[in-house]
């Protein structure tokens, strides 16, 4: 059967999605179990982590939000720091909604949108041909249950476990940050650059005393969108560098 069957509305569609998205799902699994250890750690309970995860989709987001929510933190703060971390997000959804086909009414697009996430955006692109909701919404599930499930585990592990033992499992999604930007940062002296004058704002917000008054959600907003900026002004990217690396 042809990738272009498998991915309409056929009935083999949706498991074709599930297939896809399992390789995703056993990743997601080993993150959300160190958001879960995180999360617990820093004052939210078994229920109110999964609650977060299976509402979420977004490793990043989420990490900020905890910190947020122990730091006492405002709502706008929150509101902000989510609308800048996850705001990639807006660009992958008008990306993926160029392949779907008839069958992607309004309700199934608002529905798969709250599933898309960089892995999930990378998959259903490079599929050939227009893609159906069948296919989305089994490509979608595995992960949401992986990243679910995984804060289930951490999250109890969490309350179980030595605090030793947490506070070394609590860096583990950290780890994947920076699994994240470090071959990028190695490929391009722009990525690392940024990456290094990100880590010093941050550093500076942190410590010096005029900055004592800013809570740690606006010193996110501040560093990622003060960085996004020189980034784009310094570094600036054209078609033909981004059709050369492809």
């Amino acid at each position: 059967m042809s990738e272009k069957i498998k991915l309409k509305e056929s009935p083999k569609s949706f498991l074709y999605g599930l297939k896809c998205g399992l390789p995703i799902a056993i990743g997601y699994l080993a993150v959300s179990f160190g958001f879960g250890i995180t999360a617990v750690a820093n004052g939210q309970s078994v229920l109110s982590a999964v609650v977060i995860s299976m509402t979420n989709l977004t490793s990043a987001g989420q990490v900020a939000a905890i910190g947020i929510m122990a730091a006492m933190g405002t709502l706008s703060e929150m509101a902000l720091t989510q609308l800048v971390i996850n705001m990639r997000y807006f660009l992958m959804s008008i990306s993926v909604s160029q392949k779907l086909d008839s069958s992607f009414t309004l309700p199934h697009r608002f529905l798969t949108a709250f599933g898309i996430t960089d892995e999930i955006f990378a998959v259903a692109c490079s599929q050939k041909g227009e893609i159906g909701k069948r296919f989305m919404y089994g490509l979608i599930l595995l992960p949401w249950i992986g990243w679910s499930l995984g804060t289930f585990l951490g999250s109890s592990a969490g309350e179980l476990l030595p605090e030793k033992i947490k506070a070394a499992l609590g860096i583990a999604i950290y780890g994947m940050f920076v699994a994240i930007i470090i071959p990028p940062s190695r490929k391009e002296k722009g990525v690392a650059l940024i990456v290094g004058l990100s880590a010093l704002l941050s550093c500076a917000l942190y410590y010096i005393p005029i900055f004592n008054g800013i809570s740690s959600g606006f010193s996110i907003i501040i560093c990622a969108v003060i960085t996004s900026v020189l980034g784009a002004i310094l570094f600036p990217r054209n078609d033909k560098e981004e059709a050369a690396e492809e």
